[in-house]
């Protein structure tokens, strides 16, 4: 009659069961054996994950060490920034001002006003978001707890910040209303800081460096482009020398001094050489004319009678018509009529008269003059600008003239951003970038990486990276004394179940023969061992794990006024329980197959023979 394979292993292990309650005493000598090896390793690891999980939260919940921060001081324009936030590690980065810049008195009610350090954040900020505060909007602003203490305030009330300058002799202040949105815990930092939106820290460097901010109301002057071109073209009616040629280069800033013919002349302005005038290229090879050389120019040409005037090239603005080349020209009306040029309604060059309406005007070449009193112009540098100007007359050139200074504001344009704003009074260059950032990463571990990253590009930082290095070390250090104390108590468990599953095996010859006398079969004779293999595993994590369990929660007592709330010096995580019954199993079952190979070669006869 077949008998079902499941049935007859049941029956297996529960003879395998039986013989282990039969012997019990040394059931327990094993069971206590096995146990005595997981505990302390259970221990080990335990206060290996709770110590270093405990300094992690630490240094985690410290933002000064997961800070990055620039050591010095330097431009950072903004194209580098959004490179170095999209790196992989970096959880956020915004941009910071100079630090003689962001001090910022504030009060709140009757109170004296405090000097506070005014620090920009963004979305996305974990400073705030991981300790409690919402991201400040404009008329918002977070505090640390050190200055809430010092205010007297709390979240939901209003102080003032009150931004003060010197100009022109002049004590000057601005002031703004903020509205606490929340404090932040003490694990934040120990400094008296507030925090606001990017655009309200900008504004008050902007105002400090004597611009005004007129969508806030505080006045000051416009932050104008200056104007940079890319050459000086001289005419003159007598030929210069070489002698003289080269005078003109010294002590201007200019380099080169190059003849030119009536077509190179031509092809550089748009305008025809006049009959029996001479003219003269001078420039920086591979760099930008600043004003002070045409006025120092104009200065050694004094009395000669020479016509002097700045030119940019290839300028172009697109206008509703489409794609036009322009030229600067800002020359008297009577030296215009001399040179047989359009005459320009704006007058002579000048860095004083840069009033936008003298400066935002245009004379369009005839084919594109359409009595349109004003046009919108779009000039694309390294952004995009859109500016209105006034259409001052025709000409019979195939270049639109404007005046030379908004010419060379729009060659600033390349170099640097300048927008329009009315409000401002016309064009308006806008900051080259930042003096530093205030960097978080998205773990601790992240930090050392990103530190080298930024050294090797020779930026030193300030980070604390021995701090979180200390942290990695003794990780690495705790895991090696682990797995080798680990190695040494599995070699001596397994030695144990080998040597105690062979001897029962030994022990029991004859039962195990009778077993197969009755119809046992070697793979179920087999098995019999293995499950005793198991069944002592099993008993021997449960009571290592009880052991384990008891002690950590001592050891967790006679630290616990040192940790915080959720911390504790031995942790286990929770899948740590299945991975030690797993890998004890597993132990057990390979320690038991030299026993259960050995049971296999019990003879059934032998024991009839003992019989």
């Amino acid at each position: 009659m077949m008998i079902n394979s499941g049935s007859q292993r049941m029956r297996v292990f529960n003879l395998a069961a039986a013989h282990l309650r039969h012997e019990w005493v040394l059931t327990l000598c094993l069971v206590s054996a096995l146990a005595a090896v997981l505990a302390p390793l259970l221990i080990l690891m335990g206060l290996k994950e709770g110590t270093i999980e405990t300094l992690r939260d630490r240094l985690v919940q410290d933002p000064v060490y997961r800070e990055i921060r620039p050591a010095i001081t330097r431009n950072f324009d903004e194209q580098w920034l959004r490179q170095l936030q999209g790196k992989p590690g970096v959880a956020f980065m915004t941009p910071t001002i100079l630090p003689a810049s962001s001090m910022i008195h504030l009060s709140s009610g009757d109170s004296d006003s405090e000097l506070m350090d005014l620090v920009p954040t963004d979305s996305g900020d974990p400073l705030l978001l991981e300790n409690g505060a919402a991201i400040p909007q404009n008329g918002e602003c977070v505090l640390s707890s050190e200055a809430a203490r010092r205010l007297g305030t709390k979240a939901g009330e209003t102080i003032v910040a009150r931004v003060t300058r010197s100009r022109a002799g002049r004590l000057e202040t601005a002031e703004e209303r903020l509205r606490v949105i929340a404090v932040l815990s003490t694990r934040a930092g120990n400094l008296a800081r507030v925090y606001t939106p990017l655009d309200f820290v900008v504004d008050v460097e902007s105002y400090k460096e004597g611009r005004g901010i007129a969508r806030r109301g505080w006045n000051g002057e416009s932050a104008r482009p200056y104007m940079s071109f890319d050459g000086v073209v001289v005419l003159s009616e007598t030929p210069l020398d070489p002698v003289t040629r080269t005078g003109l280069v010294v002590n201007t800033g200019l380099l080169k001094a190059d003849s030119m013919t009536a077509v190179s002349f031509k092809s550089l302005t748009g305008l025809g050489l006049p009959d029996g005038w001479h003219a003269y290229d001078l420039n920086i090879p591979a760099g930008a004319v600043n004003f002070s050389s045409i006025k120092a120019l104009q200065r050694k040409l004094r009395g000669r009678g020479a016509v002097v005037f700045p030119y940019a090239r290839e300028m172009e603005l697109e206008l509703p018509n489409g794609q036009l080349a322009v030229m600067g020209l800002s020359i008297s009306a009577e030296l215009a009529r001399k040179l047989d040029w359009p005459v320009p309604p704006w007058g002579q060059l000048s860095d004083r008269a840069l009033d936008s309406g003298r400066l935002l005007q245009a004379v369009l070449p005839n084919d594109m003059f359409d009595q349109s009193s004003e046009l919108q112009a779009v000039f694309t540098g390294i952004a995009r600008l859109e500016l209105p100007l006034k259409v001052a007359g025709a000409s019979s050139l195939k270049t639109a003239l404007i005046p030379a200074e908004l010419m060379g504001m729009l060659r600033t344009g390349v170099e640097r951003k300048v927008s329009y704003q009315p409000e401002s009074g016309g064009l308006v260059l806008e900051r080259a970038g930042y003096r530093g950032f205030r960097l978080y990463g998205e773990t601790i571990d992240d930090i050392p990486a990103l530190v080298e990253h930024l050294r090797s590009g020779g930026l030193e930082v300030v980070a604390e990276v021995d701090a979180i290095e200390r942290i990695q070390v003794l990780d690495r250090g705790l895991s090696r004394l682990f797995w080798l104390i680990a190695v040494l108590g599995v070699v001596g468990a397994g030695a144990v179940l080998v040597a105690s599953l062979y001897a029962a095996v030994e022990r029991e010859r004859k039962d195990l023969g009778v077993l197969r006398l009755i119809g046992l079969a070697r793979t179920d004779v087999f098995l019999f061992p293995v499950f005793q293999g198991a069944l002592i595993a099993i008993l021997g994590v449960a009571i290592g794990w009880l052991g384990y369990w008891c002690l950590a929660q001592v050891i967790n007592s006679a630290f616990g006024h040192e940790l915080a709330v959720g911390q504790a010096i031995c942790r286990l995580p929770a899948g740590y329980s299945w991975l030690a019954l797993a890998a004890t199993l597993a132990l057990a079952v390979c320690s038991s197959l030299i026993a259960a190979w050995k049971a296999t070669l019990i003879d059934p006869a032998e024991a009839i023979r003992e019989e």
